[in-house]
C-alpha cells in the first residue's frame, strides 16, 4: 500500500487496483500549495468523504467529473453532490459498511459538525460527520478518523476493525489537538503506523506535529510525519 498526505485531511491511497483520494481539499489549501492536482487524482477509482464542511469536500465534484470516480459519503451529503452533478454517487451512514472491488468503507463515530455555506448564502445540513474505516483484501486496514475529538467508544472501533495505519487529526481549535491525540492512539488503539493530519495548513491550527510526536513517545506504533506530497509504502 502507498499512502500520500495531500496536506491538512487529505490522502491518497493505492492497493492493488484501488486509488481512493479521502476529503481532496486542494483549492485553497495552504497544505497542498505547490503540489500537483492533476497528479495527485491521477487515475482515481474513488473518493471518500468524512463530512461536509469546505476544507474536506474540497474538490470532489471536479474531481468526480475529470474522472468518472465513484464518490462515498454520507447520505445526506451524497445527495447534495448528487444534486451538484456528481454522477456516481454511493451513500452509507454512521455504523454502515459499503463495500467495494478489493476493499469495504465503514461509517464510524466522529465527534464534529458537517454543514456547508454555499454561494446561495444558505447554510445546508449535510448529516453527521464520521471517520472512515478501511478494509482491504490484500493490504493494512486504515482508519481516517475525519474531524473528531477523543471519544471513549474508540475502543469499541478498535476491537471491531483492529486498524492497523491510523490517520489522526490533531491541530486543535477544530479537533483534538496533539496531547489528546496521542492519548486516544496510546489508550484506546494498537496501530502498527499512525500518520498526523490537520495541521500546518491554517494559522489558527497548531503548525507542527511536535505535541503529537511527545505524546506518543513509548508507544509502539510508528510515528509517521511526512512533508506534504510525500508517499510512504506500507
Amino acid at each position: 500500500m502507498k499512502i500520500t498526505w495531500l496536506g491538512h485531511s487529505a490522502f491518497r491511497l493505492e492497493n492493488g487496483s484501488a486509488k481512493i483520494l479521502i476529503d481532496p481539499f486542494f483549492t485553497g489549501n495552504p497544505g497542498f500549495a505547490g503540489q500537483d492536482g492533476k497528479t495527485a487524482a491521477e487515475g482515481i477509482t474513488h473518493i471518500l468523504l468524512t463530512h461536509g464542511h469546505g476544507d474536506h469536500v474540497g474538490d470532489t465534484v471536479q474531481l468526480a467529473r475529470e474522472t468518472g470516480a465513484t464518490v462515498l459519503a454520507n447520505a445526506d451529503l451524497a445527495a447534495w453532490l448528487s444534486a451538484k452533478g456528481v454522477a456516481k454517487v454511493d451513500m452509507g451512514n454512521t455504523g454502515g459498511t459499503v463495500h467495494f472491488d478489493g476493499f469495504s468503507v465503514t461509517f464510524t463515530n466522529a465527534l464534529h459538525s458537517s454543514a456547508q455555506i454555499t454561494e446561495d448564502g444558505v447554510s445546508h445540513s449535510l448529516g453527521n460527520a464520521n471517520g472512515l474505516m478501511l478494509h482491504f483484501e490484500d493490504g493494512p486496514a486504515v482508519y481516517h478518523m475525519g474531524d473528531t475529538d477523543i471519544f471513549s467508544d474508540m475502543k469499541l472501533i478498535n476491537e471491531l476493525h483492529q486498524p492497523d495505519i491510523g490517520l489522526v487529526p490533531i491541530g486543535d481549535r477544530f479537533t483534538m489537538g496533539g496531547a489528546v491525540a496521542a492519548l486516544a492512539c496510546q489508550r484506546f488503539f494498537k496501530f502498527q503506523n499512525v500518520l498526523p493530519c490537520h495541521y500546518g495548513s491554517f494559522p489558527i491550527i497548531d503548525q507542527t506535529p511536535e505535541k503529537f510526536v511527545a505524546g506518543m513517545e513509548g508507544s509502539e506504533a510508528r510515528v509517521h510525519t511526512p512533508k506534504a506530497g510525500d508517499t510512504l509504502s506500507f
